[in-house]
């Protein structure tokens, strides 16, 4: 008996043709079944079976379909999520989930009164990087930790013409856009923070969205986790310092799994997800007697089809999904 996961995709622009569609193809547990096209019609020329409806409607009033990826403009992630929700489908929500705790809240109430599973879509938790950053964490290599830095450094002056992430909509800005992603990643190795604060700018000429972000978090024990996210900066720094009682790591923003995707590479590729040479981590110890070492951490092999098997495993397995509704509503508390 065929028991596919029948998959359908809300929109298919870069998100759904880069991060959806080729790992739904690959992943033999999916079938990429039916997609949104409002206007081009597109998706025919990489996938000849797969259906393509004008509406997100249309799209939830086929019965076969069993899983909805929402990944549509961040301010409709709520309704288009709660539509699915109401016509008993799975939903696996892009990042930001929804633009407040408050809807996000909502959602899962809604969902578990329907039976449906609503499933954060958080890959950057399979960056190479950061999984370099969480094996030294777990390493217990830094002793206690004291001081941690993450970054997301861009370069970009242009106001981007017609699009919706330039709009001073709710959801919008860096730290929706790109700050989910460290949020998200701290929370996982470290929890839900006692207290954080938080500074918002406008740095770019014309922009009518935060496109500066700097986010302070205090944890136990005087840990203090610092996130900046701007697009603003011509030498991006290490994306990642981690400073602790017994040396240090310092890793720069090398995961390679988006620049494979546009180049054509599959998910089943061997060579997807390795990172390139000479980019490995840095770290830094210093023993009893004071004597400094230094190594080079390699990243492992990455690969954001571990997603879609968090996926599987939670709707045929009855597994708990990495990405808990805790976190995602203290990532939420913090993004707004």
């Amino acid at each position: 008996m065929n028991n596919t996961i029948k998959t359908g995709i809300a929109a298919f622009g870069m998100s759904g043709s880069l991060f959806h569609a080729p790992f739904l193809r690959c992943h033999p547990q999916f079938e990429f079944s039916a997609v949104v096209e409002r206007s081009k019609k597109k998706v025919h020329l990489d996938y000849e079976n797969v259906k393509s409806y004008n509406s997100f409607d249309a799209l939830l009033s086929d019965e076969s379909i069993e899983l909805v990826v929402v990944n549509t403009p961040n301010e409709t992630h709520f309704e288009f999520a709660l539509k699915a929700i109401k016509a008993n489908k799975h939903v696996l929500i892009d990042k930001p989930f929804t633009t407040t705790a408050a809807e996000a809240k909502q959602l899962f109430k809604e969902a578990k009164k329907k039976g449906v599973f609503l499933l954060p879509y958080q890959n950057r938790r399979y960056d190479s990087d950061f999984l370099s950053v969480k094996e030294v964490v777990e390493s217990g290599k830094l002793g206690n930790l004291v001081e941690v830095h993450f970054r997301y450094d861009r370069f970009r002056t242009a106001i981007v013409e017609n699009s919706w992430k330039e709009d001073p909509a709710p959801g919008n800005g860096v730290i929706y856009n790109l700050g989910a992603h460290p949020i998200d990643g701290i929370i996982s190795l470290f929890g839900i923070p006692l207290k954080w604060s938080k500074h918002s700018s406008s740095v770019r000429p014309n922009s009518q969205v935060n496109d500066y972000e700097h986010v302070h978090l205090l944890y136990p024990n005087n840990l203090r986790v610092f996130v900046t996210i701007s697009l603003l900066v011509a030498d991006p720094q290490p994306a990642f310092v981690l400073n602790g009682t017994m040396g240090t790591f310092k890793k720069h923003r090398t995961d390679v799994q988006e620049n494979q995707l546009n180049e054509g590479m599959k998910p089943d590729n061997e060579l997807f997800g390795v990172e390139l040479p000479e980019s490995e981590g840095i770290l830094t110890t210093i023993d009893s007697n004071g004597l400094k070492k230094q190594e080079k951490i390699a990243a492992q092999k990455a690969n954001y089809m571990n997603v879609f098997e968090d996926v599987y495993q939670t709707l045929r397995m009855g597994k708990g999904y990495p990405v808990t509704e805790e976190q995602i509503i203290a990532q939420l508390e913090i993004l707004e």
